[in-house]
């Protein structure tokens, strides 16, 4: 009879060889490597065909308007319209003009804003401050201008006239965080009593992507430094752990050099696959625990590994299903950085168990027998302290389930309620510390400014001119004002603003002609006016050329997705009570992140309900049983469910890094349901081989076996997961917080839950599990 082909045997006879093809094909990947590309861009999270995108560059293209916006704050507690503050102003601005990505025609700051005057019944249209104001009465003269004309009004000026800011507009393809940095290094020069504050969604954006690739760079690093010395202390064989950090390097060079290869980007997504896939790589911990279990027995390296292989080989495979599923299953998303990270990291997955099976075998043919019989001499069921305490808490659980159970439930109802106050939203900034540059700058604007993420409404009619008339403005006017209601809305301007401001300085500045003129002709006259002499953008950014459509800026005092919600919501309800010919449509970064927090997210939710589907199906399928799978299944929901409940009760919302750790949660605590049930229905069938009776003191045993045994894996499992994402706790950035805070108590309760839950349920459902045997 011909001997089946064993992957392992051959790793185990021929080692050279396959520590030499993995050497090998890891330098072939890490030639790709030098053909990296970044994308921090979140525009391209969605299709450049998708409809946001393409209404939104209809959009810039109609109004002439800029993807970016960076906005430099300026601040003095003594007021900034004085001749000191006026001249950095003047000299700040002129500065920028020369900064390589700035639309320097269009920057807006005291000396480059349009102002509309008129004497003698002659309108006057010129920059604001033509120089620096030279004696008190230029600076009053200034003064009366900025607080006469709303349109300045928490726009260019504060109302305390303590803050003023420059609007900084960038050309495609820019890079924000360099030209922020540039502006710093501006301002910075000035000194005097003046503050400075850089901000706006370019700025957080591209600082963002270049924090989170350097983060990457260190963080990857310093988890693996951390994760080897665990291993180290865990099994006290410095050749092992290297191993082990071998394994996971080997598969994250052929996973990041494949994408690259292929000539996809790095995206914020991607970039943390790396770390994934190290943390992933930790599920070989339970090869190496039941190696030393075996060896201890054998005492004859080949047969102790290839003994390992055989009992952990099916819940390996099956666990690296089952994270693959979960992964794989983005393949199917609309998102297409979702669809590479899922890709990456089922990838990867496969990859590692293929070195499991492989690699990690012919390694450990090279460790010197000494070392083995050094490294196995704590691995006693009887005497290690670690098997003992895990003996203890299966035992908790199989001798007092039903308590166990209700207890579980009670955290249930409780992580329900915590469920119920979560809230779906994604706010860049707040990826920032609060005592971050960004995040202060972004506070002081929006707190004494309009704001700094910017929306728009786009009012579109069905004929030419027809914006001109009265009946449209007033429409537009009134929307403004609603609008404005709005706590998070700072600012509007539109073409009514112009109009308005026009028909008041033609008529002597007198209030009562603050308001649109009766006649279309009147609008029309003044429209032409104002476009004779003023900049093209003026007029452009907020009417197009055949005056069908008109584009009200809206200026948001937040980046949370909601505060776009409700200014959408108000434009609906004021489309409700004032039926026009005029369509209302949202538009603008603001938009756009609000599309693409839905998108994204609902997408990554609804491939984690789909994976939860997948994998029930895999479940079944390794333990031959529905009813096992069901048993293996709830630990999972627990977790789930518990770590969703902490997210409501903690306020945080339901974000990117949220919803990644979803799929994460979901892979690892199928792996510890796995690993047990296997290995404890692997022990019972062993001992009905050996004659001995089912009962419930052999059922007993069985689990407190696997708690001790397996289960110490699972837990080692679980501490070197947590330990390598435990230095995330100290990065800069929220969401690298977030998942180390959230993976470190994940990990911990995962094990803890297993170890508790699982041999309370299968005693409480002995009856139903065991049938045959009964």
């Amino acid at each position: 009879m011909k001997h089946k082909f064993s992957l392992v045997e051959f790793s185990v006879d021929h080692p050279r060889l396959i520590v030499s093809i993995a050497i090998i094909i890891t330098i072939a990947f890490l030639t790709q490597f030098a053909k990296l590309k970044t994308d921090t861009n979140p525009k391209n999270m969605l299709p450049a065909n998708s409809d946001v995108r393409v209404w939104n560059d209809e959009v810039e293209k109609t109004f002439g308007l800029y993807e970016d916006m960076i906005v430099v704050g300026v601040v003095n507690e003594a007021g900034v319209l004085n001749k000191g503050t006026l001249g950095k102003i003047s000299r700040i601005t002129d500065e920028a003009f020369r900064i390589k990505g700035v639309a320097a025609r269009d920057v807006a700051s005291f000396p480059t804003i349009t102002n509309v005057t008129a004497a003698a019944g002659v309108l006057k249209v010129a920059p604001l401050m033509t120089q620096v104001p030279k004696s008190d009465e230029e600076t009053a003269v200034l003064r009366r201008d900025l607080f006469d004309n709303p349109l300045y009004i928490n726009r260019i000026i504060s109302k305390d006239g303590k803050t003023t800011a420059i609007y900084i507009p960038l050309e495609k393809g820019a890079n924000g965080k360099e030209i922020a940095d540039r502006l710093k290094d501006i301002v910075n020069k000035e000194g005097g009593p003046e503050k400075y504050y850089v901000a706006g969604d370019p700025v957080a954006r591209d600082t963002f992507g270049a924090e989170m690739f350097k983060l990457m760079a260190i963080f990857a690093p310093i988890a693996g430094a951390v994760m080897l010395l665990v291993r180290y202390l865990m099994f006290r064989d410095i050749f092992l752990s290297v191993t082990l950090m071998m394994d996971a390097m080997i598969t994250v060079i052929w996973s990041m050099g494949l994408l690259i290869a292929l000539g996809f980007p790095i995206h914020i997504m991607s970039s943390m696959a790396p770390v994934f896939l190290m943390a992933i790589a930790t599920d070989s911990i339970h090869i190496f625990n039941e190696f030393y279990f075996r060896y201890k027995d054998k005492k004859d390296k080949r047969a102790a590994i290839i003994e390992t292989m055989h009992a952990v080989g099916r819940p390996v495979r099956f666990t690296a299903l089952a994270t693959a599923v979960g992964f794989g299953v983005l393949l199917f998303m609309n998102i297409v950085p979702v669809k590479i990270f899922g890709g990456l990291v089922a990838f990867g997955t496969v990859i590692l168990r293929v070195l499991s099976f492989s690699f990690i075998p012919a390694m450990f043919t090279f460790v010197k027998a000494e070392k083995m019989e050094e490294a196995s001499k704590d691995e006693d069921i009887t005497s290690s302290k670690t098997s003992q305490f895990l003996k203890r808490l299966a035992g908790y659980g199989a001798d007092k389930p039903k308590a166990t159970v209700i207890v579980g439930l009670v955290f249930v109802i409780i992580a329900v309620m915590g469920i119920s106050r979560i809230v779906v939203n994604n706010n860049m900034v707040e990826w920032f510390k609060p005592n971050s540059e960004i995040r202060k700058a972004d506070t002081v604007i929006n707190s004494s400014l309009g704001g700094t993420s910017l929306a728009y409404i786009v009012a579109t009619s069905g004929e030419d001119e027809y914006i001109k008339t009265p009946e449209a403005m007033r429409h537009i006017e009134g929307l403004q004002k609603h609008l404005e209601k709005l706590s998070v809305v700072g600012k509007t301007s539109s073409v009514v603003d112009y109009v308005k401001r026009i028909n008041l300085v033609l008529h002597d500045n007198d209030p009562k002609y603050d308001i649109v003129p009766d006649a279309k002709g009147a609008i029309g006259q003044y429209l032409f006016l104002f476009g004779m002499s003023a900049k093209p953008s003026d007029l452009d950014n907020v009417i197009d050329n055949q005056s069908r459509k008109a584009n009200v800026w809206v200026q948001l005092k937040t980046w949370d997705v909601d505060a776009m919600r409700q200014v959408i919501k108000a434009a609906d309800d004021y489309t409700k009570t004032h039926p026009s010919r005029l369509e209302l449509k949202p538009a603008g970064i603001a938009y756009f992140n609000l599309v693409w927090n839905d998108e994204v997210l609902w997408d990554m939710l609804k491939g984690f309900i789909i994976a939860l589907l997948v994998i029930f199906v895999i479940l079944a399928f390794n333990f031959h049983s529905v009813k096992w799978a069901i048993v293996g299944y709830i630990p999972l929901l627990f977790t789930i469910l518990l770590i969703y409940g902490v997210v409501g009760f903690a306020g945080k919302d339901f974000d990117m890094p949220i919803s990644v750790l979803s799929c994460l949660s979901l892979g690892m605590a199928v792996d510890f349901a796995i690993h047990f049930i296997s290995r404890f229905k692997g022990r019972l069938a062993e001992a009905r081989a050996e004659g001995k009776t089912f009962d419930n003191a052999l059922l007993k045993e069985a689990l407190l076996w696997t708690a001790a045994r397996p289960g110490k894996g699972i837990m080692r499992n679980a501490v070197l997961f947590a330990s390598a994402f435990s230095v995330m706790l100290f990065a800069p950035l929220t969401p690298y917080i977030t998942v180390g805070a959230f993976i470190v108590s994940m990990m911990i309760l995962s094990a803890v839950f297993t170890m508790i839950y699982l041999p309370a349920l299968i005693v409480l459902w002995r009856g139903w599990l065991f049938k045959k045997e009964a």
